[in-house]
């Protein structure tokens, strides 16, 4: 595993480009967001979308997959977003949330036959940029193991201990944030569900 040190507040354009061009090849990685770290790979990579499904125990045919998109317009590639879901998206993103919306078909195989998908828009240069240099959006799941300390969950030492044999690169933003993302369902944009109460509340 290689490990890259550099801050949403400083992008580090060579080692972006580093990272992707490892994405492009189907690797993982595991990179900090708004809320906490969170592992991800090419979304649109079938082998690396279940290579991390295999490393986090996570069946798609029964669990929701989520994604780390750019922007809106990125998101609207790859979800069904209507003019309602819009306001709701455009009034809270890039922020500490996930949003599950009408999945498109462009995504892995992975996610077929699921109707469903979440979108998230950090409030965290480095996960936006990725998605951005990407071309499209990366899988995230966020970062935990079993009995883990949750402090461990906050510091890339910890975490790049415990996934050196798992994953191929660790972008070491400081330590992270020990909240997860809040959850809101806008399947019915006219009726917003929050799934899963986070640190700020959703405009809706």
């Amino acid at each position: 595993m290689k490990t890259y040190r550099m801050y949403a507040s400083s992008i580090n354009g060579r080692y972006v480009d580093e990272i992707v061009e490892m994405l492009r090849r189907g690797a993982v990685t595991i990179y900090p967001t708004d809320t906490m770290y969170a592992i991800g790979c090419d979304a649109l990579n079938n082998r690396a979308v279940e290579k991390v499904c295999r490393l986090k125990g996570i069946n798609p045919d029964k669990q929701r997959l989520s994604i780390v998109c750019s922007d809106i317009s990125q998101a609207s590639d790859y979800a069904r977003i209507d003019n309602k879901a819009f306001r709701i998206l455009k009034e809270n993103l890039p922020g500490p949330f996930t949003f599950i919306l009408p999945a498109s078909p462009r995504l892995a195989k992975a996610f077929k036959g699921r109707h469903e998908v979440g979108i998230r828009v950090p409030d965290n240069a480095i996960a936006r940029h990725l998605a951005q240099e990407l071309g499209n959006p990366l899988l995230s799941t966020t970062v935990e193991w079993p009995d883990a300390d949750p402090e461990d969950l906050l510091q890339p030492a910890a975490i790049a201990l415990h996934y050196s044999d798992s994953v191929d690169a660790l972008i070491d933003g400081g330590e992270g944030i020990g909240h997860p993302s809040a959850v809101i369902s806008l399947l019915d944009p006219s009726s917003p569900e929050i799934i899963r109460p986070g640190v700020v509340t959703p405009q809706l």
